[in-house]
């Protein structure tokens, strides 16, 4: 009887698995994402993934809490000791991670942030999404602080201007191919005009 040859294969871990969800989400988008999909990807069966995963929501919400992390990493390299400043900065590092992978931007936002306790179901809480947001609202906290900004609710300027830069990094998500330096211009102009209506 004939040997049918083994396939050498590194062992399924985890990691490896987020990896080549996230792969496949860049290259095909988000609605590609199937565990039957990503375990042909690997080279498995479907049901060998539940061993590292509980399910897709559970991939997911790993994905989203990589990709909160890398935005935290780019909100620590905007250290001006300005409030304002910090405040633009982030704007800026938040539409640019939109912009560099806009699939894995829909599926940080899966998963929001928690603003009170218990102000978010248990099965999307992410701690990532929370620290993203701690993080930027820290420099509004800090304008405050300053006088730099005219509010009495940290929370509710951060939310506003939140918004503000939100709605760039979708719009850009549009397509419209607009010129590098009108998309870069997008985000300062919203924030300007934002903090413009908090001044002392």
């Amino acid at each position: 009887m004939r040997r049918v040859p083994t396939v050498d294969r590194p062992p399924l871990q985890r990691e490896a698995i987020i990896a080549a969800a996230r792969a496949l989400i860049v290259a095909d988008g988000l609605e590609a994402l199937s565990l039957r999909k990503l375990a042909a990807e690997l080279g498995v069966t479907a049901p060998a993934l539940y061993a590292h995963v509980r399910d897709k929501q559970d991939l997911l919400r790993a994905l989203a809490e990589g990709e909160f992390e890398a935005l935290v990493d780019r909100f620590a390299e905007v250290d001006d000791p300005d409030p304002i400043a910090r405040i633009k900065g982030h704007g800026r590092a938040y539409v640019q991670h939109a912009r560099e992978n806009p699939e894995l931007f829909r599926v940080m936002f899966l998963f929001p942030p928690e603003l009170s306790p218990a102000s978010v179901p248990a099965e999307v809480e992410l701690p990532g999404a929370t620290k993203a947001f701690e993080a930027a609202a820290g420099a509004v906290a800090d304008a405050i602080a300053a006088g730099l900004i005219d509010a009495d609710d940290p929370l509710l300027v951060a939310l506003t201007l939140w918004s503000g830069t939100h709605g760039v990094a979708n719009v850009l998500q549009l397509g419209f191919g607009l010129p590098t330096e009108l998309e870069d211009a997008m985000i300062d102009e919203v924030t300007d005009r934002l903090l413009a209506g908090y001044r002392p």
